[in-house]
């Protein structure tokens, strides 16, 4: 059986892997980078880079150790090549290409977001291709078509912010700390969601993509008016991004892509208010809903091993020239959409 060693680097969370090619996961380490960047209310490239370098060996040499195995047993490497925040993506590409170079083993280099695309079928074996994803993260608001590694189709981006931005932005707002995403989730689940008018943009239109960036402003000003309890504010704001999660994927399934399941992942999907929103949502369509652990939502090493793996099967390998890439869509055909700064 097919052994892949996972690496991933790309933001806050350095990260080791042992995964099979048919879905064993044999070791997982992880270290995460919150209490040096918590001072700082968010992540500072230069603190995560040195902290990868630091932390990056003494994990993968961990993950050997604790499945009982050395490098040489290990048939194939797979490190995250982007997108990402670029020193923290080239410690981890190098580190990859060091060890395959070492070991004679082949290199994968992983698209992170296709890491978290193919996640799912990781968590539930029985998820076959076609199937629609919305890919919803920190950096990152897509819907997708996944046909098969490699081979996705993008149906909506976001045209400023992403929801795990807005996420973050409104916990710093509301002075809930760091890491924003959680801490506004509980906050919310003390508050009323419809005290505080907030706008939900682009839903309703005919436009597929999405927009957060008005939303974070209109929580601003809520927060600097003095009107509403933090949680409220927070429970608002969430419904808010809940009611434009679901209507831009409602518009994406009702565009007729045959499609075997509805399915979430990314660092925002571990929300379960979202999670329980996009699940009546797939059974109005008479669709599976499937999602991966919350574990398997937020950068992790795992999702890296499979991407590797499912890559690796399909005869998508790399050599050691392949570059480090601070973004890195995963349909570069897809259109552009309108708006500065599009996380593509």
């Amino acid at each position: 059986m097919t052994i892949i060693l996972g690496l991933e680097s790309s933001c806050d969370e350095t990260a080791a892997a042992l995964v099979t090619a048919d879905g064993r996961i044999l070791a997982h380490r992880l270290a995460t980078q919150e209490e040096a960047h918590r001072p700082y209310g968010g992540v500072v490239p230069e603190i995560a880079a040195r902290a990868h370098v630091e932390a990056l060996t003494p994990l993968v040499e961990a993950a050997l150790a604790d499945a009982g195995m050395t490098l040489d047993q290990v048939d194939v490497i797979a490190a995250t090549a982007g997108p990402g925040l670029i020193g923290g993506v080239m410690v981890g590409l190098v580190t990859g290409k060091a060890l395959a170079h070492a070991a004679g083993k082949p290199l994968v280099a992983v698209n992170h977001l296709e890491g978290h695309a193919l996640s799912p079928r990781l968590a539930d074996p029985s998820l076959r291709f076609p199937y629609m994803l919305l890919l919803v993260s920190g950096g990152h608001c897509q819907i997708l078509h996944v046909r098969g590694p490699g081979d996705y189709a993008r149906l909506a981006t976001t045209i400023d912010d992403a929801a795990g931005e807005a996420f973050d932005k409104t916990a710093k707002l509301l002075d809930l700390g760091y890491p924003g995403g959680p801490l506004v989730e509980k906050a919310a689940a003390q508050g009323n969601a419809k005290a505080v008018p907030l706008p939900r943009p682009l839903v309703g239109t005919n436009e597929p993509h999405f927009s957060f960036a008005g939303l974070k402003s209109a929580v601003m000003r809520a927060v600097q008016s003095g009107q509403y309890a933090t949680e409220d504010i927070a429970a608002s704001f969430q419904q808010a991004v809940i009611d434009c999660l679901v209507d831009r994927t409602r518009r994406a399934l009702a565009q007729g892509d045959s499609v075997t399941a509805l399915v979430v992942a990314g660092g925002v999907a571990a929300n379960q208010p979202i999670r329980a929103a996009l699940e009546s949502l797939a059974a109005a369509h008479n669709l599976p809903f499937v999602a991966p652990p919350l574990w398997l939502c937020t950068d992790n090493a795992a999702m890296i091993a499979w991407a590797g793996a499912e890559r690796h099967a399909a005869g998508l390998v790399d050599d050691l020239t392949v570059p480090a890439r601070p973004r890195w869509p995963l349909d570069p055909a897809a259109e552009k959409a309108r708006g500065a700064g599009v996380k593509a």
